[in-house]
């Protein structure tokens, strides 16, 4: 057993001991959650519009969008008596297979009503096939203050049109989006400063 026989285990033990000392960087998931990117693309919502109803008109451009064949749409006509959404027709049977999406979100660009989104939400598992098949009840979002749940007629204008136009205003007390230039200007200047760079 030569010198160098002896040195090896020596070496791979000094690089065990280091590593034991420095900061650790494991997170103790599920106790501690790292907070996901404002973009992230997690859980599917449907949306509604500020009275209630229902943004989705069952088109199925996202059934369509869809490269892994995850999502099945099924529309039916609003009647006089029962109106779901503002336009002639609704998303009356909306499933998304969570075993299939890849989340991709070609079905959000899909959307021509902005009716479906994706949330930063990503506990998916679950140990039942069928509890990841997502109905519609389980996608659609949260009913809010002034909302009402639908069937009911439009509140918000006469016509499907005026829907559309109110969906085009800004929201109120909503955060500007900075320039792509900009956002990437600050950034740029912000890691120069850290590693000590010109500003």
């Amino acid at each position: 057993m030569g010198f160098t026989d002896f040195l090896n285990p020596v070496k791979g033990f000094g690089v065990s001991f280091h590593q034991m000392f420095m900061k650790s960087e494991t997170v103790q998931y599920p106790e501690v959650k790292k907070p996901t990117a404002p973009r992230f693309h997690g859980r599917h919502q449907l949306n509604r519009w500020p009275d209630g109803l229902e943004k989705c008109v069952g088109c199925e451009l996202c059934a369509w969008a869809c490269p892994a064949d995850a999502i099945y749409v099924e529309g039916a006509d609003n009647t006089e008596d029962e109106r779901y959404s503002p336009g002639e027709r609704y998303g009356r049977v909306y499933q998304i297979n969570y075993l299939r999406c890849i989340l991709c979100g070609l079905c959000i660009e899909a959307c021509p009503t902005r009716a479906l989104t994706m949330t930063n939400e990503y506990e998916l598992a679950d140990d039942s096939r069928e509890s990841l098949i997502y109905t519609k009840d389980m996608l659609l979002a949260p009913l809010r203050e002034g909302m009402e749940a639908p069937p009911h007629e439009m509140r918000l204008g006469e016509t499907e049109e005026e829907y559309y136009r109110l969906g085009l205003q800004p929201e109120e007390n909503a955060p500007t989006v900075p320039s792509e230039g900009g956002a990437r200007a600050s950034v740029t200047k912000a890691t120069r400063r850290e590693r000590g760079g010109k500003k």
